[in-house]
């Protein structure tokens, strides 16, 4: 059996690989590109950054900043609407996931029209947008690498998850420098997707040997840095481990896909509102615990690619300091549960069947070493509490 490896076509990884931008359109032939970002990245300078460096190369550039965390889709309509009146050849996606997610959108849906809706999974989307330039300036979601997006109807609170090469990014410029301005919150949310992302892909029913190399590698970069970053965030050997290790782990989940958190996370994020790497978070060591059983060689390997763990101990006891690490880390990390988030226990409640319903339906969970059924994915909502 074979398995086929669905990666951008070009990536520059290292300190200043942003810099690369106009390198990287001129071997596309593109030279009208809109920058796809949001306010805090123009606040910061890194919009004016990207468009000082095209300037100095004689490539004009546009900003659309209207991007907002965790998109929906009345927020990318406004940048679907300036690809479809602009004359634009390309698209730089800068900044974390969501203005990523949403310049994907904008891709396709600016150029091929339709709904989101019309995107969403099992639908696979091959069709190509506008080339997308992705730099991201978080070390989380490794969407740079990935072929999906997803998107939230706000009308029924669903997140959607969009498939296909059609999403994928034609180039990734991996430079953690943009990294060292985040703050310990957004560096701990982010910092556990990615490390979400390299424990599902390297579980999931989809592995491969080679989504398997990357999300070990992965886990050995994000494993003994994590905390490193939280607390220090100009350490900069640890910013650049924490930066390529979210984008290995984009690789394996983009070849592996992702398992149980995620789609029980999507429907947290969508009703509540609580960031993605967040409610990713206070998911995995319950989810971890819970799938344990079904893949108990597999997660031992987790346990020592993190560096909880050796080859002396038994695959019991490597799961056994698994969980004790999953659960250490969210302590110091100060990752809320959904009341100290400020959720409502009987909206909480009341929407887990429904909560339920969405994640089976995302068909993450069928990833899963072990597929729950909706009754228990409701317990594991009620042992988040």
């Amino acid at each position: 059996m074979s398995n086929q490896i669905i990666l951008p076509r070009i990536m520059q990884v290292g300190e200043n690989a942003s810099l690369e931008i106009p390198t990287i359109l001129g071997s596309l032939g593109c030279t009208r590109p809109l920058i796809i970002t949001d306010k805090m990245m123009v606040e910061l300078g890194y919009a004016r950054q990207v468009q000082s460096c095209l300037e100095e190369h004689q490539i004009t550039s546009e900003v659309f900043d209207n991007t907002v965390p965790e998109p929906t889709v009345s927020s990318i309509q406004a940048g679907v609407e300036a690809v479809r009146n602009g004359n634009y050849d390309s698209i730089i996606a800068l900044g974390g996931g969501s203005p990523i997610d949403s310049a994907k959108a904008i891709s396709i849906l600016g150029k091929f029209g339709g709904e989101m809706r019309d995107y969403k999974f099992p639908r696979i989307v091959n069709e190509v947008g506008l080339p997308i330039i992705a730099v991201p300036t978080t070390a989380g979601t490794g969407t740079e690498v990935t072929r999906f997006t997803i998107i939230t109807d706000e009308t029924n609170d669903e997140k959607m998850l969009c498939v296909g090469v059609g999403f994928m990014p034609i180039a990734a410029l991996v430079d953690y420098k943009l990294t060292l301005s985040l703050p310990a919150r957004i560096t701990a949310d982010t910092g556990i997707d990615a490390l979400t992302h390299a424990m599902e892909a390297y579980v999931s029913k989809k592995a491969s040997p080679y989504s398997d190399s990357q999300a070990i590698a992965a886990m050995k970069l994000i494993g003994p840095n994590l905390r490193r970053v939280y607390h220090d965030g100009s350490d900069k050997k640890a910013r650049e481990a924490m930066m390529l290790g979210s984008t290995l782990a984009g690789v394996a989940f983009s070849n592996a896909s992702v398992a149980l958190v995620h789609g029980m996370s999507r429907p947290i994020g969508a009703a509540f509102h609580v960031p993605h790497g967040l409610s990713n978070a206070m998911l995995l060591p319950a989810v971890t615990e819970f799938s344990i059983p079904s893949a108990v060689e597999k997660y031992a390997d987790c346990a020592r690619a993190i560096g909880v763990a050796t080859q002396a101990d038994s695959d019991e006891e490597a799961n056994q300091k698994l969980m004790a690490e999953l659960r250490a880390l969210n302590d110091e990390l100060q990752v809320p549960t959904p009341e100290q988030f400020g959720i409502s226990r009987q909206q909480f409640f009341d929407l887990m069947p429904t909560m339920a319903e969405q994640a089976l339906a995302s068909g993450s969970p069928n990833n899963n070493p072990i597929v729950p059924t909706a009754e228990q994915i409701i317990d594991i909502y009620k042992q988040l509490w």
